[in-house]
């Protein structure tokens, strides 16, 4: 096949190229903003059922787990459905209340910088300050979190005030996220696996060199192997047992299991 670097370009091919390269990069980065603010839309909206009837009716956590379970068995591909999510989301339409959802901050950001803001910050003022903020600099999770903790907004009085009209730039690390984002994935029924599926198989089928990279003493148990910790779902890549250390190890997955990487037995 001949390259096309070898032909003989016409006149205004090479910047039509990067026009459409930016085109399509532009119309993927919007078209998952646009499935991650339908996603935390809807857990505001499920969070607000359960407020209603919390305040109407006095739900208890019984009610919260029985639900939990109606819902995962109808949407089995849906981890973010654990009884632990939903009172997240149940905190997080207490704590939204004013305007439309979808019109604010928040709902460009991945759940997990949701659940960030509510478990971190004291006020709803300071939650908009920063939600606005890790919007227009496009801050990762953990950079939010540092953000907080530091108390950078307070201290420096830089919280945005136009956050209604900005949007997640391509380029950056809360880009990438939204990308990654493995509520995104279960929402869509994709149950998080697809974008790490080359890599797995990759690992997989060469399970033997993996090990030797991993260093002596490691043996193989399984890939997206299920943990059940007070209810919620967590799923690892691939789990192995170091047997010197007598201790489980694995690798990070896109559905998360904190931020551990090696269990003790």
């Amino acid at each position: 096949m001949t390259d096309s670097r070898e032909l003989d370009l016409p006149a205004g091919y090479v910047e039509l190229l990067e026009d459409l390269k930016a085109t399509v990069k532009a119309a993927r980065t919007t078209a998952l903003r646009t499935i991650n603010t339908q996603l935390i839309e809807l857990y505001w909206t499920i969070g607000q059922g359960v407020r209603l009837q919390q305040e109407q009716q006095g739900w208890g956590s019984g009610v919260i787990k029985k639900l939990s379970e109606d819902l995962r068995r109808e949407f089995p591909e849906m981890k973010g459905l654990s009884p632990r999510n939903i009172q997240y989301m149940t905190t997080f339409a207490g704590a939204w209340q004013g305007g439309p959802i979808a019109q604010q901050a928040v709902a460009q950001l991945p759940w997990g910088h949701v659940t960030v803001l509510l478990d971190k910050v004291d006020t709803q003022e300071k939650r908009n300050s920063y939600a606005a903020a890790a919007v227009q600099y496009g801050w990762s999770r953990n950079v939010l979190l540092n953000m907080i903790m530091n108390r950078t907004l307070e201290r420096t009085g830089a919280a945005p005030s136009n956050f209604a009209q900005q949007l997640v730039a391509q380029d950056t690390e809360l880009a990438q996220q939204i990308a990654k984002d493995p509520y995104n994935f279960e929402f869509l029924g994709l149950s998080g696996e697809v974008a790490e599926r080359e890599l797995e198989l990759a690992l997989t089928s060469r399970i033997t060199e993996t090990l030797r990279e991993l260093g002596p003493g490691f043996a193989f148990v399984g890939r997206q192997v299920h943990f059940d910790v007070d209810g919620d779902d967590y799923y690892v890549d691939m789990l192995f047992f170091h047997m010197d250390q007598n201790r489980f190890n694995c690798t990070k997955g896109l559905r998360r299991l904190g931020e551990h990487f090696a269990l003790a037995a």
